[in-house]
């Protein structure tokens, strides 16, 4: 897709994006990542409030760009707003809308990180999480390392992981069950 023909909030949001590739792109996926990029990154910062400001309108006004592939009806959609570039930092973007009901866990579908993942987790319902590598997430980032595997899963209504991919890598061959990489 072309620039122009973008809307202009996801223009604004891969800006943003970018900006934060810089700040991040030698850095590996995993658990110290995860807690470096919450404690540095987290709510109340300006990159992570610009982003999650962005979802959120994108959501909300319906702007045809935050997750719009179904991949379980309305509940689990999906949308690769932007390949590896080299203006990515050779990271993809991806949004993904998730949302359980009536006090269940709803689980997506079942994908391994051949690299590993960096996870912007944006509550649409202030009481959402999602299930990261170290546990139950709310507003924030999770940050799968390089040979994870997992169900995502969301409890506590609905929210947007806006998930970054080195060099776009994703697997869904991966089965449960196998054992996790020593690093997690």
């Amino acid at each position: 897709m072309a620039d122009e023909d973008m809307h202009p909030n996801l223009q604004k949001l891969l800006s943003r994006a970018r900006d934060f590739f810089a700040e991040v792109e030698d850095l590996t996926p995993g658990k110290d990542l995860e807690k470096r990029l919450n404690e540095e990154y987290g709510a109340g910062t300006p990159i992570f409030d610009d982003m999650a400001a962005l979802i959120r309108r994108g959501v909300t006004s319906n702007e045809g760009w935050v997750a719009t592939d179904e991949l379980d009806g309305p509940r689990y959609r999906r949308t690769r707003v932007s390949q590896p570039s080299p203006e990515n930092r050779f990271f993809s973007i991806t949004t993904v809308y998730m949302s359980s009901e009536n006090d269940e866990t709803y689980r997506g579908q079942y994908h391994l990180h051949p690299y590993g993942e960096i996870n912007c987790v944006i509550p649409l319902d202030e009481s959402a999480q999602i299930m990261g590598m170290s546990g139950w997430q709310g507003t924030g980032w999770t940050s799968p390392g390089a040979g994870t595997h997992h169900y995502p899963e969301v409890r506590g209504g609905a929210l947007i992981a806006l998930f970054f991919l080195p060099a776009g890598r994703i697997s869904y061959k991966a089965q449960p069950g196998g054992p996790q990489p020593i690093s997690v």
